[in-house]
């Protein structure tokens, strides 16, 4: 009767059991198997990429998240905060009048038309979004209002330069940090 060798990765072939004992055949395993990559498991090299891109980008957001601010109560953080508050809302546009612009619509309506109305109600949805909670948070760092677990998310999301949680919901899709989403916003 012949044995019938595996392979268990192309170019690793398995030992043949006949000639090695339980424990040699597993430790033949352990020490000639070539390091992993994916196509070991079947999957494109490029897969590789991906998997570490990701494992980066998790780890250096956890660090982010749980790296508090210098101390002293985080005023630092309050003032970072500040910052980009009064940068985002000197610069946030306007909402559209809807109205009007329904009303010029009216007289050319098809479908390009209706679609842009419906982008200008999305957009006057984000516009007043982004502009709420960032009033909101800046009266919470000024001690008129009481800081809510929104307002504190909002500000550590604003400092790791994240598109805060709230906005994004309403927003479109995308995967740039804050400042380059807040510019192809603007």
């Amino acid at each position: 009767m012949t044995q019938m060798q595996l392979t268990l990765y192309p170019g690793f072939r398995s030992p043949d059991p006949a000639k090695f004992e339980r424990g040699d055949y597993g430790k033949y395993i352990e020490e000639k198997l070539p390091t992993e990559m994916p196509a070991m498991f079947g999957l494109h090299p490029n897969a590789e990429i991906g998997y570490l891109t990701n494992l980066g980008e998790t780890i250096f957001q956890t660090v982010l998240k749980v790296s508090g601010s210098g101390g002293g109560g985080g005023s630092s953080a309050d003032e970072a905060a500040q910052a980009l508050i009064t940068q985002f809302l000197k610069d946030l546009p306007e909402n559209f009048n809807f109205m009007e612009v329904q009303t010029r619509a009216q007289e050319n309506l098809n479908p390009y038309i209706i679609v842009s109305l419906q982008e200008v109600e999305r957009m006057n949805l984000l516009l007043s979004t982004i502009r709420q909670s960032l009033v909101d948070l800046e009266l919470g760092l000024k001690g008129a209002l009481n800081i809510t677990d929104a307002m504190e998310t909002l500000q550590k999301e604003l400092i790791i330069n994240k598109v805060p949680g709230s906005w994004a919901a309403v927003a479109y899709p995308s995967l740039k940090k804050l400042q380059e989403w807040y510019t192809d916003l603007l």
